[in-house]
């Protein structure tokens, strides 16, 4: 019993500490964390999966609890981004041949998602993986890096992981002015939709347990991605906000179908308020912040 105290007593420590250091103030989230590293340390759970649009906090939830796992329960953790796997910015320029917008990372078919499943799959065996490190001020990549040997759960987080293609006759109709003046007869979303429905893509999004951010609506997206840009990217490539609208507006139509498709599929979603905070969580957890959100 002793050891059991103390062991949940490293685990509160920790939590609070990683959620200072992320400036999570939500009184949501120890409970959440403590319930999610419960399940995530169930045997069956080798590969965990998150997902939501650009600003969520996807990258910082698995950035916490990896720190939680390693630190708290002394596990070792991989993590794997799907923004490390960009392809090359010369590797993309020549993908303009099957149409221009393929230009701007972002959407299924500018990753190297082969490369990102072979690290996937290392990493699941146990193995070393070597993977690229991509910078987005250098819309490049810039390097490589290791991640050791020896991990016993790979967190695996991108904006559309989990995502299944469109319907067919949801194409034919433009969802944003981008994709009225630059794909006015649907080409480019239709290559998109077939990139990801693709076997490759499938693959890498099979997880064991599939946690999706949900946002309010695509406004909140656009403010929080606004918000990314003022505090992380300060320098000459920092984008207006025009520039972030017309940005977003490549990952619109894919983020509005998640909205709508994802949460009837996972197993955990996470709704969140425009300020970020928790309106409700559904799924197999078992735990209580103090209202009547869960469920």
């Amino acid at each position: 019993m002793e050891a059991v105290i103390i062991l949940k007593s490293a685990i509160d420590t920790v939590i609070v500490e990683q959620l200072a250091q992320a400036q999570i103030t939500d009184p949501a989230y120890p409970a959440l964390l403590k319930a999610l590293v419960a399940k995530v340390m169930l045997g069956r759970n080798k590969t965990i999966g998150f997902s939501g649009s650009q600003g969520s906090g996807k990258s910082t939830l698995v950035r916490v609890l990896k720190a939680v796992l390693e630190q708290a329960r002394a596990t070792p953790v991989a993590s794997l981004s799907l923004d490390d796997f960009y392809k090359t910015r010369s590797a993309r320029a020549k993908m303009m041949t099957e149409h221009p917008m393929f230009q701007v990372r972002g959407v299924p078919g500018t990753h190297d998602i082969d490369l990102m499943q072979q690290a996937k799959l290392a990493l699941c065996a146990g193995q070393a993986a070597q993977v690229p490190v991509f910078d987005k001020g250098l819309d490049d990549r810039a390097g490589t890096m290791t991640i050791p040997a020896g991990s016993e759960k790979v967190l695996l987080e991108g904006w559309c992981l989990g995502a299944l293609p469109e319907p067919a006759r949801r194409l034919a109709t433009p969802v944003n002015r981008l994709e009225t003046e630059q794909d006015p007869q649907g080409i480019w979303r239709q290559r998109v939709n077939e990139y990801l429905a693709g076997q490759s893509y499938q693959q890498l999004f099979t997880v064991d347990y599939w946690v999706y951010l949900k946002a309010p609506n695509f406004d909140a997206i656009l403010d929080w991605r606004a918000e990314q840009e003022t505090r992380f990217n300060q320098g000459p490539n920092t984008m207006t906000r025009s520039e972030i609208q017309a940005f977003i507006g490549y990952y619109q139509r894919i983020t509005q179908w998640m909205l709508q498709d994802a949460p009837a599929r996972a197993d955990l979603v996470i709704t969140l308020e425009p300020d970020h905070s928790i309106a409700a969580v559904q799924g197999d957890l078992e735990f209580s912040f103090g209202s009547s959100k869960s469920s």
